[in-house]
């Protein structure tokens, strides 16, 4: 894409953004069904399933601890009925806890999770939400809620999302069976167990029982719950034509993503760039970067300005890094979205050694500027093929739409055509039978 086309794509994003920070300020959208709002909250796992199992933790003990301290809290509240999916540590399906959810006649699931990951690499909290309109913008409402004291903790926010399967529905069984009787539903994911910076904000029962304090007390904001234990009517209309999705499933990487060298310290190691990188879906949550040409990665670092809750960053910032002694670097950085897909930057190769004094010759200069050349050239080489072949699949999948649209338009134009010759026929049948 060109810069030309971003440029026009931009009034369009910042409008995006603008309406998103209004739906995290308006007033309550969702309507309660009953005299009282009625809140079930569900601990994640039980029985067999354990959850997860890294850094010596057990997921469905967590669950459980934070669950009940949360369901304590919120019982000291007359405006409200609070429900738990479950009290023993037994094996209850997606289904059978969505229907619990019902049967009570629930305005609200509340899934509560810790989390990890496959790589053990990536930290934060974050809050998963239906799809589909309306439930999409009530829970929207409560998850941002939710994530705003993990934020004032001090956990890094990855953001309020959505995530659907190949069939066009919710990804996550509890979302998607509590969205099929009518129930608006949040998963919360606290933080990653396996991962030390957030480590630390679970490492004991009081952190637990800290967390379903927490998860009250945004419950209660979110209900209008104020001082004098009383429902503020806060209520504002919300209707299809005039609400837009809060967020939504983004499947793309970042469309941006480039250095360019500033500056450097020899002596000291030290290598500045200036980043640019821009993701116009989803925004930007991490970076990680190679010094050796993409062979190895450093650890997941927060993007600069990143916060997901108000949906921004920095678009470009200065980037220092340090360069071991010895060493000649090749740098990549790579920008990750809030689904943690990720975009490669151009790759820089230094023409010098790093703390080490050189002796300039011509020579040498002509020998740098050769391989840099040689290491560029086989870098663009590989990105020029990786872009080829998505291109060659993009326009596979524009001549298999088209073909299949075409299919679709003959079936319905024979159908069409089927049609009118049965009642051609039984016109003229009609006519003979009126004629004898």
């Amino acid at each position: 894409m060109t810069k030309k086309f971003y440029l026009l794509l931009l009034p369009i994003v910042i409008g995006f953004s603008l309406i998103s920070l209004q739906v995290n300020a308006a007033p309550r959208l969702q309507k309660w069904q009953n005299e009282k709002p009625v809140i079930v909250i569900d601990p994640g796992h039980g029985g067999d399933n354990e959850g997860t199992t890294e850094n010596n933790h057990v997921e469905k003990n967590m669950t459980m601890i934070t669950a009940l301290s949360m369901y304590h809290e919120l019982s000291k509240y007359d405006e409200l009925d609070v429900y738990l999916t479950h009290t023993e540590d037994k094996d209850m399906s997606l289904k059978q806890r969505a229907k619990f959810a019902s049967d009570v006649n629930a305005d609200m699931l509340i899934s509560l999770h810790y989390n990890a990951s496959e790589d053990h690499n990536l930290f934060g909290a974050e809050a998963w939400i239906p799809y589909s309109f309306p439930f999409n913008n009530y829970s929207y409402q409560l998850a941002y809620e939710f994530l705003k004291p993990l934020k004032e903790k001090g956990i890094f926010i990855r953001g309020i999302k959505t995530k659907l399967n190949d069939k066009g529905t919710d990804y996550y069984g509890i979302i998607r069976e509590s969205t099929a009787l009518n129930i608006p539903s949040v998963i919360l994911e606290h933080c990653h167990v396996d991962e030390d910076r957030d480590a630390v904000f679970c490492a004991s029962e009081e952190n637990l029982i800290q967390f379903g304090k927490d998860d009250a007390h945004a419950v209660l904001q979110y209900l209008g719950i104020n001082a004098n234990n009383s429902i503020e009517n806060n209520l504002q209309e919300v209707s299809k034509e005039s609400a837009v999705l809060s967020t939504y499933a983004d499947e793309t990487s970042p469309d941006i993503c480039s250095i360019e060298w500033k500056s450097e310290d020899i002596e000291n190691g030290i290598l500045s760039f200036v980043v640019s990188a821009a993701d116009y879906d989803s925004g930007l949550i991490y970076y990680d970067y190679s010094i050796d040409g993409g062979v190895t990665f450093s650890e997941l670092n927060p993007w600069p300005g990143s916060d997901a809750l108000q949906g921004c960053y920095e678009d470009t910032f200065t980037w220092n890094i340090t360069i071991p002694k010895g060493s000649s670097p090749s740098v990549i950085l790579r920008a990750y979205n809030l689904f943690d897909l990720f975009t490669e930057s151009n790759l820089y190769v230094s023409p010098r050694v790093f703390g080490k004094e050189e002796t300039t010759t011509e020579e040498n200069v002509q020998s740098i500027e050769a391989v840099t050349i040689e290491a560029e050239t086989l870098y663009t080489k590989e990105q020029e093929s990786k872009e080829t072949k998505h291109e060659v699949k993009f326009w596979i999948f524009i001549v298999l739409s088209v073909f299949i649209a075409f299919g679709f338009i003959l079936l319905a134009l024979t159908s069409q055509i089927g049609v009118y010759l049965r009642r051609k026929k039984r016109k003229a049948g009609k006519r003979r039978r009126q004629q004898k």
